[in-house]
């Protein structure tokens, strides 16, 4: 016979979930100018043993669609059914800018720059304030999904307040390659989650409106790393070593993500068309050429050149070009060659990783 759980019903929207189950709650968020009742969906999931309560959430900016699909593969992660502590899964928190495959908000402001928001505040306002006083209110820990902007992409990465000694511990068994130490943003979920002590991270990988195979397996590993790191799921059984060269890359990739501590864009310097010779992941050095931008002719032409030494973590994808448009997101690190080491190394381990085995793809 299963012992019953002494833990309290999780109260949420509400609702009252038992110890031991796992509900979806619909959070009411307002109404459109119709009168359409608009809410914010959340999956909990309340384990029978104590824990930590941690959210994980996506599309705070509507477009980014990417941590959709990696809270949609985590409800199929077997070992969640062992959890303990408190898990919500919030997929898409900008519903309006979901819908209108929208950044933003219908009244144009960024959810993202309008926390913790008010009750009687803008519509960005009040739906920041209804997800901090419902949902990070509740936790300790969180993990918010992101992407790059539209027409933009990012390299699957890490940005937290790495001077954290927690944060750095749950941003290392994320196990991204790259970490960025990131400064709080003036009105962000992590300024405000952080000022109500909830530690969180904030996972960049890709591009807006579009799926990313690899970023979303190394976002469904991450999260599921986290929640091992802070003891609500179980430690992977042991299993073979691979030995050699690749088993040292994997092992790398896994315990020792690299730290950035300074990034910065490079813009273009005049407008025309962009030829890029460097990509996503890829080692430069501080002057090195790594784009090529002229005039429809190619009368015009201007080499474009790395602003510091380090590695790509972020890039236009439009050839067409204004001047001062963003292009190439560099992030300075220790060891550029180690760190494109990294990269490719996690790329190869994410495929094998037995995480995914029955887990639900298409």
């Amino acid at each position: 016979m299963t012992k019953k759980s002494t833990r309290p019903p999780f109260e949420i929207g509400g609702q009252s979930i038992d110890p031991g189950t796992r509900r979806t709650v619909k959070i009411e968020i307002g109404f459109l100018a119709d009168h359409t009742l608009m809410g914010m969906t959340a999956h909990v999931i309340h384990g029978r043993a104590e824990g930590p309560v941690m959210f994980v959430s996506g599309a705070i900016h509507g477009d980014e669609i990417l941590g959709v699909e990696i809270i949609r593969r985590l409800m199929g992660v077997k070992t969640l059914n062992r959890l303990k502590g408190t898990l919500i899964l919030v997929p898409v928190v900008n519903a309006y800018g979901f819908l209108a495959q929208s950044r933003y908000l219908p009244d144009r402001r960024d959810l993202n720059r309008s926390f913790p928001g008010s009750s009687t505040g803008s519509l960005a306002g009040q739906l920041a304030h209804t997800f901090v006083s419902e949902i990070v209110a509740r936790c300790s820990l969180g993990i918010d999904l992101h992407t790059a902007a539209i027409h933009r992409d990012n390299l699957p990465q890490i940005r937290a307040n790495l001077d954290d000694p927690d944060v750095l511990q749950m941003a290392e068994a994320f196990g991204t390659s790259i970490m960025l130490h990131a400064h709080l943003r003036e009105g962000s979920l992590r300024q405000a989650a952080g000022e109500m002590g909830c530690k969180t991270l904030l996972y960049e990988a890709g591009e807006a409106l579009r799926y990313d195979e690899k970023a979303i397996r190394i976002g469904v590993r991450g999260v599921v790393g986290v929640l091992r790191n802070v003891g609500m799921v179980p430690l992977p059984k042991a299993s073979a070593k691979p030995s050699g060269q690749a088993s040292a890359k994997r092992k790398a990739s896994i315990l020792s993500p690299i730290r950035s501590d300074r990034s910065t864009w490079q813009r273009a310097p005049i407008g025309g068309v962009m030829r890029a010779s460097k990509g996503l992941g890829d080692r430069v050095r501080k002057g090195e050429v790594i784009a090529q931008i002229s005039d429809p002719l190619g009368e015009v032409n201007e080499a474009v050149e790395a602003p510091i030494t380090g590695i790509i973590i972020g890039r236009t994808n439009l050839p067409v070009v204004n001047r001062g448009d963003a292009l190439f997101h560099v992030a300075r690190v220790k060891s550029a060659s180690d760190a494109e080491d990294l990269i490719e190394a996690l790329s190869d381990e994410v495929d094998e990783d037995p995480l995914f085995d029955g887990v639900e793809i298409v």
